[in-house]
């Protein structure tokens, strides 16, 4: 509380500038606007009135009351897991349909938080054995990357082939047109 008052002080008091009371006082500009923005919100003006410290903490930082603040509408986190699994959905095309519905929801960067909180809550660990050439696990690789011709330089899409051994993890990938 003490910086605070001198800050407030320096301001209102002396009409002193921003950068000397930064120097002065060891604090951020940013700090400073925060602090006479809420003395302005709590009504204070200079010379302060007579109050203790625990008074002006409490003008300067109200408490906010269970239930005064609007929830802040929570997307479906399962329903983001398994929409993230489909080709070309991105957490960020996730987060601009949830605020486009949502305009007082969270920001992208709370909302990635959000989820990855979430997802490492999540156990989806599945312990598996395999025996040294026992099985070969064969996909196609989903969307089709394109290939350019030497020759014509022509872009031609093909199936891109993926195997992998099961045991040593040993990946084998041919792409065919």
């Amino acid at each position: 509380m003490r910086k605070i008052k001198e800050i407030l002080h320096y301001k209102w008091g002396l009409g002193l500038s921003y950068r000397e009371i930064v120097r002065r006082c060891g604090v951020s500009s940013g700090a400073i606007t925060e602090c006479l923005r809420r003395a302005q919100n709590a009504g204070l003006a200079w010379p302060l009135p007579d109050i203790d410290d625990a008074e002006l903490e409490a003008r300067l930082y109200p408490s906010v009351k269970a239930g005064s603040v609007e929830m802040r509408s929570r997307p479906d986190m399962r329903e983001l897991h398994a929409e993230l699994r489909r080709p070309g959905v991105t957490l960020r095309l996730l987060w601009e349909e949830y605020f486009a519905a949502n305009p007082e929801g969270y920001r992208y960067t709370q909302f990635c938080v959000r989820y990855r909180e979430w997802l490492a809550r999540q156990k989806p660990w599945m312990r598996q054995t395999h025996v040294g050439g026992d099985k070969l696990f064969v996909d196609y690789s989903g969307k089709k990357p394109v290939i350019v011709d030497r020759e014509t330089g022509e872009l031609k899409p093909v199936e891109l082939f993926v195997a992998v051994m099961g045991a040593s993890s040993w990946t084998y990938a041919e792409a065919t047109e």
